[in-house]
């Protein structure tokens, strides 16, 4: 067996990894580079290897940077099926079609307004890719377990998001397992990450490999956030992703309602088509999360769920002069409706913005969140005069400890460890607890390396 890794292994998104067992060619993931813009180039580059030839794809979880280019490699020739958690399916409805969508409003805008250095700017993909790509989508037995070929595949639920699963390939004896993204031991919606046993060769991810999650109280410090926001008569905007992160804060909203922290009468809104319907499907699969289903029925009472465009434009500038609390997407500030909001409000030292999980470098989240002063969007610089603060206990990945942890399972140490899925310092950190704490073989592979099994 080759193992090739295309994205995902000098960067924390892209995450893309090719198995050739010498029958078939499964791509573990195929996800959107994102953050810088040299990353972000990738997107348009070769995948590494000719869509046509990859046999399927096993997709772990249904963000971007892991599902995300999933409509270009059908584009571009790729025939086969894709095989995924029946709400990782669901999920992937939203987001790339979504993703899709804004692709197309930005090359819209930028031959608009002529900021492309191409004649014509055109999208990585279309609606329209997005939509025949999830026609390849195939649901997989209740028990998570097929067959394709000689291969058994299973898939293991790790927490982090609705549907997301580690991926097990045995093949001629030897199993292969890739990590997907690792949920935490104690998340506010998900269960922890499912153990497991055996792996001959391992890809573990490394998003959080270098840092711990701060021993706090989230509700609580949303609380402080909030108090502070409301004594200066301002607003408080909630850049989120719009899939499980949108509807923890949901959930941590509703608890500081209840205990009479937020008024009861403060408008809170949830401006993000995605997120609204995101939050329904959470709803439908609420078997899948740790809290009860009378909390989970509470999630929008009271929420006003944003719907049009014109109606966002409206209240971005409602909340400028009236004290609201504001839940948008995009969750890094790359995109969406998030940026009306930001316009409007980073002027004004009465508002707060505050990011609550992790910014991938070389986005607007991890620029405001470094102390930048001015922050450029829709081809304008924007003064950042309103406070800017963090809220990494709301991240749904699993830090060092937990990685640590969730390794420390195995019965036995995997003859190899790819560690992949991280920002470099974060990547080799890991490796080197790994090798010094386990004694395992590691390494952090190479983009676009390929190795024998």
């Amino acid at each position: 067996m080759k193992l090739s890794f295309l994205g995902a292994a000098d960067s924390v998104t892209g995450s893309r990894h090719l198995l050739d067992t010498g029958e078939q060619r499964l791509l573990l993931d195929c996800g959107l580079f994102q953050g810088y813009k040299a990353l972000r180039e990738r997107n348009w580059a070769p995948l590494g290897v000719a869509p046509v030839t990859v046999d399927a794809v096993l997709l772990s979880h249904a963000h971007l940077d892991h599902s995300g280019y999933l409509p270009a490699l059908v584009k571009q020739g790729f025939h086969g099926q894709i095989f995924s958690t029946g709400a990782t399916r669901e999920l992937c409805e939203v987001l790339l079609t979504d993703s899709a969508h804004l692709q197309e409003e930005d090359a819209r805008r930028a031959n608009r307004i002529g900021s492309s250095r191409h004649e014509k700017a055109l999208p990585l993909y279309t609606v329209k890719d997005a939509q025949r790509a999830l026609a390849h989508f195939v649901g997989l037995p209740r028990d998570g377990r097929l067959r394709l070929g000689r291969s058994e595949i299973r898939f293991t639920p790790v927490g982090h998001l609705l549907g997301a699963s580690a991926i097990s390939v045995k093949h001629g004896g030897k199993a292969v397992v890739f990590s997907g993204d690792l949920g935490r031991s104690r998340d506010l919606l998900m269960p922890p990450p499912q153990p497991l046993e055996h792996a001959d060769v391992l890809l573990i991810e490394s998003t959080y490999g270098n840092r711990r999650h701060p021993a706090q109280d989230v509700e609580q410090a949303l609380a402080q956030i909030v108090q502070r926001t409301l004594q200066r008569n301002g607003s408080l905007l909630l850049p989120s992703f719009a899939i499980g992160r949108a509807q923890a804060l949901l959930l941590v909203i509703q608890r500081l309602r209840e205990r009479g922290v937020i008024p009861a009468d403060l408008p809170i809104y949830l401006d993000s088509p995605m997120a609204r319907e995101a939050t329904e499907i959470t709803l439908k699969h609420g078997r899948l999360l740790r809290i009860g289903a009378a909390e989970l029925r509470r999630l929008t009472d009271g929420v006003h769920l944003v719907a049009k465009a014109p109606e966002s434009m409206k209240i971005a500038a409602q909340v400028a002069r009236r004290s609201a609390i504001v839940i948008s997407a995009s969750g890094m500030a790359t995109g969406g409706r998030v940026l009306n909001y930001l316009q409007t409000l980073l002027p004004s030292s009465r508002h707060q913005v505050c990011f609550p999980g992790f910014q991938v470098g070389g986005t607007r989240g991890a620029k405001l969140i470094a102390g930048e002063r001015e922050i450029k969007m829709h081809g304008e610089y924007v003064p950042v005069n309103a406070e800017i603060s963090h809220l990494e206990g709301f991240s749904g990945h699993a830090d060092c400890d937990e990685l640590m942890d969730w390794l420390r399972g195995f019965r036995q140490p995997p003859s190899q460890v790819f560690v992949v899925h991280g920002e470099p310092a974060a990547s080799d950190a890991l490796r080197s607890r790994i090798q010094d704490e386990l004694g395992w073989r590691v390494r952090v592979p190479q983009h676009g390396e390929t190795v024998t099994l």
